[in-house]
């Protein structure tokens, strides 16, 4: 005897329902820019406990409110004290503890380092799925489109051609976010013309020769600054002084997406603002 349809679709959306996945409502993150994300999409008494680095000034933008929350060192014994039933690790997240967790069959969601604006826009999503928080996922990606569109120049706006310049000449070429940000605020990445590759280092020397027209640095440290640092500030560059504009473009600016998307376009427009009134 065959099943009536609406028994059969009944059974159909119970199966659906035993299969879908249960919200997140303990969350760890092991990682500076999920820290990020996570931040701005759940709500508070789900962050069970961020990373380190979101205590450290120059290496996050959330300090103000991670100083707030618990951190794990990433050690798989502080995390499954936690009793988290989701954690945010990433490819430079501790191997070891990744192996912990998955013999522990605790959930843990691996992120890769996003190479796009849409790969950052789909890791917002997908983290705010596993919390239950797409509506909030959505307004910070309407946050985010408005400022890449108020951060991009007119169509017959001059391309300037930059370099992103940071702690021992490391700086990021093609296939990076970076470069598409780059991209977006009226700039030509020059950094592969130095050799640099995808990530890589430019001499000092090299990038002297044949100066870009602004060279976009880090931030030095004022009280130790290490011997990588003080490339940033090495006396022959005064002899480029006058060919390049230079303007801060931090460190912690560099490699993350997701909300840091904001403060990094906002920083390369204003780059870029100084080096037209500059030019003669």
């Amino acid at each position: 005897m065959r099943r009536p349809f609406a028994s059969v679709v009944f059974c159909a959306v119970l199966a659906c329902a035993g299969t879908a996945q249960a919200v997140a409502k303990r969350v760890v993150s092991l990682n500076p820019c999920l820290d990020t994300v996570l931040v701005h999409v759940a709500a508070r008494e789900q962050i069970a406990a961020l990373s380190h680095f979101s205590h450290q000034t120059d290496a996050t933008t959330i300090t103000d409110v991670a100083l707030t929350l618990p951190i794990t060192y990433e050690s798989a014994e502080e995390v499954i004290a936690l009793k988290p039933d989701l954690v945010l690790t990433s490819r430079h997240s501790s191997p070891a503890t990744r192996s912990a967790l998955q013999r522990l069959e605790i959930h843990a969601e691996l992120f890769d380092v996003p190479e796009t604006v849409n790969d950052s826009i789909a890791q917002i999503r997908r983290i705010a799925e596993l919390l239950g928080r797409e509506p909030q996922a959505e307004a910070l990606i309407v946050r985010i489109e408005a400022a890449l569109a108020a951060s991009q120049p007119d169509s017959d706006a001059p391309k300037l051609t930059a370099l992103v310049f940071q702690s021992n000449g490391f700086t990021p070429g093609g296939g990076t976010l970076v470069d598409e940000l780059l991209t977006r605020t009226g700039f030509v990445n020059v950094g592969e013309n130095y050799g640099s590759g995808k990530w890589g280092n430019v001499a000092l020397e090299r990038m002297i020769i044949s100066p870009p027209q602004v060279l976009l640095s880090g931030e030095v440290a004022s009280d130790t600054p290490t011997w990588a640092e003080r490339v940033l500030t090495h006396p022959a560059l005064n002899k480029v002084a006058q060919h390049i504009t230079r303007a801060p473009f931090p460190d912690k600016l560099m490699y993350c997406g997701g909300p840091v998307l904001i403060q990094s376009v906002a920083a390369l427009a204003q780059a870029r603002a100084l080096a037209i009134k500059a030019s003669p």
